[in-house]
């Protein structure tokens, strides 16, 4: 019997998020409140709209992790206490920890709550896993730095323990993310969810020379400026689509997508791959060449295998802008019979070929004379630009509320310039 597929776990930093993650087929959600996660800056949920994200993501038989993942200080431990309190009579499917203390405190306030413990507690060999899971974990996603061989080494010596492990998004410069960086420059520190990401900056070098103390007079290291700016502490970004079997074949239960600050668009197209190669794998039909080129439309930076393979492999360079694939619209409501009320994400002209992005990685093209596009007075438009809601006048019969459309390339459909 093959063994079963590992959960595909999507980001969801708020309702319209969650819905996204929902529809292009995410098994579970990892969500946090309007405070005490590691992703303060997003919009997160207040306790009523996580009521109603359990009932809605329970009715699409899909699990909800909420992260109270907070590296805590002295002050913060009242409102985490409270925090699990409310948390006790929510049904949530397990709550993200990375603090021993605060999981002290989860089994007395909310016993009845699976723990999973985060990313940031750094699990990084078998005894880290064994002391959590007698703590009373259910789970651990184990720390980024760790290679195939470490986590399959893991698995086999905590059997009785579920392992989650990040298998795309962005990578962090520090170790599983405990950087101070951003504490350092803007007082903003990332182990409280206020990571101001500099290791994403803009930075030109003007003169760096380091001299080891057991190396006098002469330098160890010599950085030159070469006029440019340049993301010189940037990871790529990781990447591990091409290994999913392994994943399945050594019991690995969660695969996690980073993102809960990414656009709805970006999250519904990563977790669509996903999604689609999962099933494809248990039909016997992986195609990783499908999945790396569609997610080579939404990198940023190159897509790699970072610290799982022996060496890092880069799979994918990013694409230039005029090379990827803009996601014009979002559907909204019907609008009569044959139109849709859109969101305009991106500046598109009327007249170009349109990709319906379909969960199962269909997508389906909208030619030139398939759609029209009209204002709110129902005249027709030759350009829509990002922020407008226009109606989208088009007959394809699988179109429906939450869908993305993106642009296509004129070339690849035999259609001349535009």
């Amino acid at each position: 019997m093959p063994k079963p597929l590992p959960e595909l776990l999507a980001p969801a930093g708020n309702p319209d998020k969650l819905a996204t993650a929902l529809a292009y087929g995410a098994d579970a959600v990892y969500l946090g409140g309007r405070a005490l996660s590691l992703r303060a800056k997003t919009e997160g949920f207040s306790f009523p709209e996580l009521r109603s994200a359990v009932e809605l993501a329970h009715g699409r038989g899909a699990k909800v992790y909420f992260a109270l993942n907070l590296l805590a200080r002295e002050e913060h431990l009242a409102g985490v206490e409270a925090y699990l309190e409310e948390l006790a009579d929510i049904d949530v499917d397990g709550v993200i920890i990375a603090d021993p203390g605060i999981a002290a405190m989860a089994r007395r306030r909310a016993p009845h709550i699976p723990i999973h413990i985060s990313t940031q507690a750094n699990t990084s060999n078998s005894a880290a896993a064994a002391f959590w899971r007698d703590l009373g974990a259910r789970r651990v996603n184990v720390a980024r730095e760790l290679g195939a061989s470490r986590i399959r080494a893991m698995v086999a010596k905590v059997p009785d323990l579920e392992f989650e492990v990040f298998v795309h998004g962005a990578m962090c410069m520090a170790v599983s993310g405990r950087c101070l960086l951003s504490a350092h420059l803007t007082d903003r520190s990332g182990n409280l969810g206020q990571c101001t990401h500099p290791c994403r900056y803009d930075y030109t070098v003007t003169a760096v020379r380091l001299e080891e103390r057991l190396r006098p007079g002469r330098d160890t290291w010599e950085v030159r400026c070469g006029g440019e700016f340049s993301q010189v502490m940037a990871a790529e970004d990781l990447c591990l689509i091409k290994y999913l079997q392994w994943f399945r074949q050594n019991g690995i239960k969660s695969l996690k997508i980073e993102g809960r600050m990414k656009t709805p668009s970006y999250l519904a197209q990563v977790t669509d791959v996903y999604r689609t190669a999962l099933d494809d794998l248990a039909a016997g039909t992986f195609r990783p060449a499908l999945y790396l080129e569609e997610l080579q439309q939404l990198a940023t930076r190159p897509l790699s295998t970072s610290f799982f393979t022996p060496e890092p492999v880069t799979l994918r360079p990013a694409l230039s802008r005029e090379l990827t694939k803009n996601v014009v619209g979002r559907l909204v409501e019907p609008a009569g019979s044959d139109g849709w009320v859109m969101d305009v994400k991106h500046r598109f002209e009327t007249d170009a070929p349109l990709e319906i992005l379909l969960p199962g990685l269909r997508r389906p093209v909208l030619r030139p004379g398939d759609y029209g596009v009209e204002n709110d007075e129902g005249l027709g438009l030759d350009t829509a630009h990002g922020g407008m809601r226009v109606v989208l006048r088009c007959g394809h019969p699988d179109l429906e509320p939450g869908l993305f459309l993106r642009a296509a390339h004129p070339e690849a459909y035999g259609i001349r310039s535009i």
